[in-house]
Protein backbone atom coordinates (compact mmCIF):
# COMPACT_ATOMS: atom_id res chain seq x y z
CA UNK A 1 0.00 0.00 0.00
CA UNK A 2 1.09 3.65 -0.47
CA UNK A 3 2.72 5.07 2.83
CA UNK A 4 1.56 8.23 3.89
CA UNK A 5 3.77 11.01 4.56
CA UNK A 6 2.19 14.06 6.10
CA UNK A 7 0.73 13.79 9.67
CA UNK A 8 0.78 17.51 10.67
CA UNK A 9 -1.28 20.49 11.88
CA UNK A 10 -4.62 21.58 10.31
CA UNK A 11 -4.18 23.59 7.25
CA UNK A 12 -6.08 26.95 8.16
CA UNK A 13 -9.60 27.65 6.99
CA UNK A 14 -9.00 29.92 3.66
CA UNK A 15 -6.62 27.43 2.39
CA UNK A 16 -9.01 24.76 2.94
CA UNK A 17 -11.53 26.38 0.96
CA UNK A 18 -9.17 27.41 -2.06
CA UNK A 19 -8.40 23.19 -2.46
CA UNK A 20 -12.08 22.51 -1.62
CA UNK A 21 -13.90 23.61 -5.16
CA UNK A 22 -16.22 21.99 -6.92
CA UNK A 23 -18.76 21.29 -4.14
CA UNK A 24 -16.96 18.70 -2.87
CA UNK A 25 -17.96 19.57 0.50
CA UNK A 26 -21.72 19.10 -0.09
CA UNK A 27 -22.63 15.52 0.12
CA UNK A 28 -26.22 15.52 1.65
CA UNK A 29 -26.84 12.05 -0.07
CA UNK A 30 -24.22 10.06 1.86
CA UNK A 31 -24.97 12.23 5.14
CA UNK A 32 -28.16 11.13 5.31
CA UNK A 33 -27.40 7.71 5.30
CA UNK A 34 -26.32 7.55 9.01
CA UNK A 35 -30.08 6.37 10.21
CA UNK A 36 -29.17 3.52 9.54
CA UNK A 37 -25.09 3.23 9.62
CA UNK A 38 -23.78 0.01 8.15
CA UNK A 39 -26.84 -2.21 8.77
CA UNK A 40 -26.98 -5.29 6.47
CA UNK A 41 -28.04 -8.62 6.20
CA UNK A 42 -26.72 -11.10 8.44
CA UNK A 43 -24.27 -11.92 5.93
CA UNK A 44 -21.74 -10.00 4.70
CA UNK A 45 -21.67 -8.38 1.29
CA UNK A 46 -18.57 -9.65 -0.58
CA UNK A 47 -16.26 -6.85 -2.18
CA UNK A 48 -12.88 -7.12 -3.91
CA UNK A 49 -10.10 -4.41 -2.93
CA UNK A 50 -8.65 -3.81 -5.80
CA UNK A 51 -5.32 -3.29 -4.68
CA UNK A 52 -5.06 -7.37 -5.53
CA UNK A 53 -5.72 -6.60 -9.40
CA UNK A 54 -3.07 -3.27 -8.98
CA UNK A 55 -0.40 -4.72 -11.82
CA UNK A 56 -3.31 -5.53 -14.00
CA UNK A 57 -4.83 -2.19 -13.80
CA UNK A 58 -1.64 -0.90 -14.60
CA UNK A 59 -1.64 -2.68 -17.72
CA UNK A 60 -5.62 -1.90 -19.11
CA UNK A 61 -7.71 -0.27 -16.60
CA UNK A 62 -11.53 -1.76 -18.69
CA UNK A 63 -10.15 -5.34 -19.02
CA UNK A 64 -9.24 -5.35 -15.47
CA UNK A 65 -12.31 -4.00 -13.99
CA UNK A 66 -14.61 -5.65 -16.90
CA UNK A 67 -13.13 -9.08 -15.69
CA UNK A 68 -13.54 -8.66 -12.04
CA UNK A 69 -17.10 -7.92 -12.64
CA UNK A 70 -17.82 -11.07 -14.86
CA UNK A 71 -16.67 -13.29 -11.86
CA UNK A 72 -19.33 -11.61 -9.99
CA UNK A 73 -17.72 -9.09 -7.74
CA UNK A 74 -20.43 -5.94 -8.22
CA UNK A 75 -18.98 -4.06 -5.53
CA UNK A 76 -14.72 -2.35 -4.89
CA UNK A 77 -13.23 -1.02 -2.55
CA UNK A 78 -10.67 1.27 -3.88
CA UNK A 79 -6.91 2.00 -2.74
CA UNK A 80 -4.74 3.73 -5.31
CA UNK A 81 -4.38 4.66 -8.84
CA UNK A 82 -1.50 4.41 -11.06
CA UNK A 83 -0.10 8.23 -11.92
CA UNK A 84 -1.19 7.73 -15.12
CA UNK A 85 -4.82 7.06 -14.14
CA UNK A 86 -6.85 9.76 -12.80
CA UNK A 87 -9.71 9.97 -9.72
CA UNK A 88 -12.37 10.71 -12.86
CA UNK A 89 -11.08 8.37 -15.23
CA UNK A 90 -11.45 5.88 -12.22
CA UNK A 91 -14.83 6.69 -11.41
CA UNK A 92 -16.11 7.00 -14.67
CA UNK A 93 -14.81 3.90 -15.44
CA UNK A 94 -16.41 2.07 -12.18
CA UNK A 95 -20.16 3.50 -13.06
CA UNK A 96 -19.52 2.48 -16.43
CA UNK A 97 -19.53 -1.39 -14.98
CA UNK A 98 -21.90 -0.62 -11.89
CA UNK A 99 -19.08 -1.35 -9.68
CA UNK A 100 -20.35 0.24 -6.21
CA UNK A 101 -17.60 1.34 -4.27
CA UNK A 102 -18.48 0.10 -0.67
CA UNK A 103 -15.65 1.43 1.19
CA UNK A 104 -12.02 3.74 0.12
CA UNK A 105 -8.18 3.39 1.50
CA UNK A 106 -7.19 6.76 2.16
CA UNK A 107 -4.48 8.99 3.73
CA UNK A 108 -5.22 10.99 6.93
CA UNK A 109 -6.79 14.41 6.83
CA UNK A 110 -4.76 16.81 7.33
CA UNK A 111 -3.00 19.09 4.81
CA UNK A 112 -3.96 18.63 1.34
CA UNK A 113 -5.30 15.44 2.08
CA UNK A 114 -8.61 16.99 3.57
CA UNK A 115 -9.97 18.17 0.35
CA UNK A 116 -8.67 15.04 -0.96
CA UNK A 117 -10.46 12.41 1.16
CA UNK A 118 -13.81 15.09 0.29
CA UNK A 119 -13.04 14.41 -3.19
CA UNK A 120 -12.36 10.87 -3.32
CA UNK A 121 -15.90 10.73 -1.47
CA UNK A 122 -17.88 12.42 -3.95
CA UNK A 123 -16.19 11.04 -6.67
CA UNK A 124 -17.09 7.14 -5.32
CA UNK A 125 -20.52 8.46 -3.82
CA UNK A 126 -19.16 6.54 -1.05
CA UNK A 127 -19.14 7.87 2.54
CA UNK A 128 -17.26 4.89 4.52
CA UNK A 129 -13.47 6.44 4.84
CA UNK A 130 -10.70 3.79 5.86
CA UNK A 131 -6.70 4.45 6.76
CA UNK A 132 -4.97 1.93 5.48
CA UNK A 133 -2.77 2.02 8.46
CA UNK A 134 0.81 1.76 6.09
CA UNK A 135 3.69 1.35 6.99
CA UNK A 136 4.19 0.95 10.87
CA UNK A 137 4.30 4.16 12.50
CA UNK A 138 7.64 3.76 15.27
CA UNK A 139 4.40 5.62 17.95
CA UNK A 140 2.95 2.26 18.35
CA UNK A 141 6.22 1.29 20.51
CA UNK A 142 4.91 3.57 23.43
CA UNK A 143 1.79 4.10 25.50
CA UNK A 144 2.87 7.70 24.96
CA UNK A 145 2.44 7.03 20.93
CA UNK A 146 -0.42 5.19 20.80
CA UNK A 147 -1.81 7.86 22.70
CA UNK A 148 -0.77 10.56 20.16
CA UNK A 149 -1.96 8.30 17.18
CA UNK A 150 -5.05 7.87 19.04
CA UNK A 151 -5.60 11.71 19.09
CA UNK A 152 -5.04 11.82 15.21
CA UNK A 153 -6.85 8.77 15.03
CA UNK A 154 -10.11 10.78 16.59
CA UNK A 155 -9.57 14.30 14.83
CA UNK A 156 -9.51 12.57 11.61
CA UNK A 157 -13.20 11.02 12.58
CA UNK A 158 -14.35 14.61 13.68
CA UNK A 159 -13.44 15.60 10.65
CA UNK A 160 -15.13 13.11 8.45
CA UNK A 161 -18.23 13.18 10.95
CA UNK A 162 -18.49 16.62 9.98
CA UNK A 163 -18.73 16.23 6.20
CA UNK A 164 -21.30 13.50 6.31
CA UNK A 165 -18.59 10.39 6.22
CA UNK A 166 -17.16 7.81 8.47
CA UNK A 167 -13.90 6.68 9.57
CA UNK A 168 -12.25 3.61 10.38
CA UNK A 169 -8.89 1.86 11.00
CA UNK A 170 -7.54 -0.98 8.82
CA UNK A 171 -5.08 -3.20 10.50
CA UNK A 172 -1.55 -4.77 9.67
CA UNK A 173 0.24 -7.16 12.26
CA UNK A 174 2.29 -4.75 14.54
CA UNK A 175 -1.12 -3.25 16.42
CA UNK A 176 -1.69 -7.24 17.20
CA UNK A 177 1.82 -8.75 18.05
CA UNK A 178 4.14 -6.14 19.80
CA UNK A 179 3.32 -5.77 23.71
CA UNK A 180 3.53 -2.54 25.84
CA UNK A 181 3.52 -3.21 29.24
CA UNK A 182 1.83 -5.95 28.92
CA UNK A 183 -0.81 -5.02 26.46
CA UNK A 184 -0.63 -4.75 22.79
CA UNK A 185 -1.32 -1.67 21.28
CA UNK A 186 -4.79 -2.50 19.78
CA UNK A 187 -5.63 -2.73 23.21
CA UNK A 188 -4.88 0.13 23.87
CA UNK A 189 -6.02 2.05 21.10
CA UNK A 190 -9.12 0.91 21.82
CA UNK A 191 -9.78 2.42 24.98
CA UNK A 192 -8.62 5.75 23.62
CA UNK A 193 -10.51 5.97 20.75
CA UNK A 194 -13.59 8.14 19.88
CA UNK A 195 -16.46 5.65 19.49
CA UNK A 196 -17.44 6.67 15.88
CA UNK A 197 -14.43 5.32 14.90
CA UNK A 198 -15.05 1.84 13.12
CA UNK A 199 -12.19 -1.28 12.38
CA UNK A 200 -11.39 -3.01 9.33
CA UNK A 201 -9.83 -5.99 10.51
CA UNK A 202 -7.61 -7.27 8.47
CA UNK A 203 -7.96 -11.49 9.38
CA UNK A 204 -4.93 -12.76 7.66
CA UNK A 205 -2.54 -10.34 9.28
CA UNK A 206 -4.75 -11.08 12.49
CA UNK A 207 -3.35 -14.74 12.26
CA UNK A 208 0.58 -13.43 11.10
CA UNK A 209 0.21 -11.54 14.43
CA UNK A 210 -1.00 -15.23 16.50
CA UNK A 211 -4.00 -14.16 17.33
CA UNK A 212 -7.29 -16.69 16.17
CA UNK A 213 -9.14 -14.12 13.73
CA UNK A 214 -12.51 -15.72 14.94
CA UNK A 215 -11.75 -14.91 18.25
CA UNK A 216 -10.64 -11.43 17.31
CA UNK A 217 -13.83 -10.42 15.23
CA UNK A 218 -15.94 -11.47 17.78
CA UNK A 219 -14.20 -9.41 20.62
CA UNK A 220 -15.23 -6.40 18.74
CA UNK A 221 -18.49 -7.29 17.37
CA UNK A 222 -20.09 -4.35 15.66
CA UNK A 223 -17.20 -2.27 16.13
CA UNK A 224 -15.79 -4.13 12.77
CA UNK A 225 -18.55 -4.54 10.19
CA UNK A 226 -15.61 -4.67 7.41
CA UNK A 227 -13.59 -7.77 7.43
CA UNK A 228 -10.62 -8.18 5.13
CA UNK A 229 -10.56 -11.92 3.45
CA UNK A 230 -7.24 -13.20 2.06
CA UNK A 231 -5.76 -16.79 2.79
CA UNK A 232 -2.33 -18.16 2.67
CA UNK A 233 0.10 -19.56 5.06
CA UNK A 234 -0.44 -16.56 7.48
CA UNK A 235 2.68 -16.71 9.73
CA UNK A 236 5.42 -13.73 10.23
CA UNK A 237 8.25 -13.49 8.27
CA UNK A 238 10.98 -10.83 8.53
CA UNK A 239 10.54 -9.61 5.34
CA UNK A 240 7.02 -7.94 5.58
CA UNK A 241 8.67 -5.33 6.99
CA UNK A 242 9.96 -4.74 3.35
CA UNK A 243 6.49 -5.18 2.37
CA UNK A 244 7.78 -9.03 1.03
CA UNK A 245 4.83 -11.29 1.85
CA UNK A 246 4.96 -15.36 0.81
CA UNK A 247 2.47 -15.91 -1.68
CA UNK A 248 -1.59 -15.49 -1.20
CA UNK A 249 -4.44 -18.25 -2.13
CA UNK A 250 -7.72 -18.30 -3.00
CA UNK A 251 -10.13 -17.77 -0.16
CA UNK A 252 -10.68 -21.11 1.68
CA UNK A 253 -7.23 -23.21 -0.07
CA UNK A 254 -5.32 -21.89 3.11
CA UNK A 255 -4.89 -21.90 6.75
CA UNK A 256 -7.70 -19.69 7.63
CA UNK A 257 -10.90 -20.96 9.20
CA UNK A 258 -13.19 -18.62 7.33
CA UNK A 259 -16.43 -20.77 8.57
CA UNK A 260 -15.21 -20.03 12.01
CA UNK A 261 -14.54 -15.61 11.32
CA UNK A 262 -18.20 -15.60 10.36
CA UNK A 263 -20.08 -17.53 12.89
CA UNK A 264 -18.01 -15.26 15.49
CA UNK A 265 -18.73 -12.19 13.41
CA UNK A 266 -22.84 -12.98 14.65
CA UNK A 267 -24.05 -10.91 11.83
CA UNK A 268 -22.49 -7.93 12.54
CA UNK A 269 -20.29 -8.14 9.32
CA UNK A 270 -22.00 -5.38 6.16
CA UNK A 271 -18.60 -6.42 3.77
CA UNK A 272 -16.34 -9.34 3.18
CA UNK A 273 -13.86 -8.08 0.98
CA UNK A 274 -11.35 -10.21 -0.72
CA UNK A 275 -8.05 -9.41 -1.20
CA UNK A 276 -4.42 -10.46 -2.09
CA UNK A 277 -1.20 -8.47 -1.43
CA UNK A 278 0.47 -11.34 -3.44
CA UNK A 279 -0.06 -14.41 -5.80
CA UNK A 280 2.06 -16.52 -7.70
CA UNK A 281 -0.91 -17.97 -9.88
CA UNK A 282 -3.08 -16.22 -12.19
CA UNK A 283 -4.76 -13.67 -9.84
CA UNK A 284 -8.23 -13.71 -11.50
CA UNK A 285 -8.38 -17.57 -11.35
CA UNK A 286 -7.42 -16.41 -7.38
CA UNK A 287 -10.66 -14.12 -7.36
CA UNK A 288 -12.64 -16.62 -8.68
CA UNK A 289 -12.40 -19.30 -6.77
CA UNK A 290 -12.40 -17.03 -3.84
CA UNK A 291 -15.81 -15.83 -5.21
CA UNK A 292 -17.30 -19.01 -5.13
CA UNK A 293 -15.44 -20.41 -2.16
CA UNK A 294 -17.21 -17.45 -0.30
CA UNK A 295 -21.01 -17.12 -2.08
CA UNK A 296 -21.27 -20.55 -2.80
CA UNK A 297 -20.90 -21.60 1.01
CA UNK A 298 -23.08 -19.12 2.59
CA UNK A 299 -20.27 -17.11 4.39
CA UNK A 300 -20.75 -13.94 1.95
CA UNK A 301 -23.61 -12.88 -0.52
CA UNK A 302 -23.59 -10.68 -2.95
CA UNK A 303 -26.38 -8.68 -3.73
CA UNK A 304 -26.62 -6.57 -6.62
Amino acid sequence: MKPSTYIGKPMDRRSFIALSTGGILSLPSMANQHNNEFSGPSLGQIALQLYTVRREIEKDLMDTLSRVAEIGYHAVETAFWPEHISLKQASNALKSLELQVCSVHCELPFGPERARMLELADAYQCEVMIWHGWPEDPRYQSQDGIKKLADIYNESSHFARQNGLRFGLHNHWWEFRNRIDGKYPYQILRSLLDPDIFFELDTYWLKVAGFDPAEVVGQFADKAPLLHIKDGPARYTKSLGKDEPEPMVAAGKGTQNFPRIVEAAKGNTQWMIVEMDLTTTDVFRALEDSYHYLVDNGLAVNNK
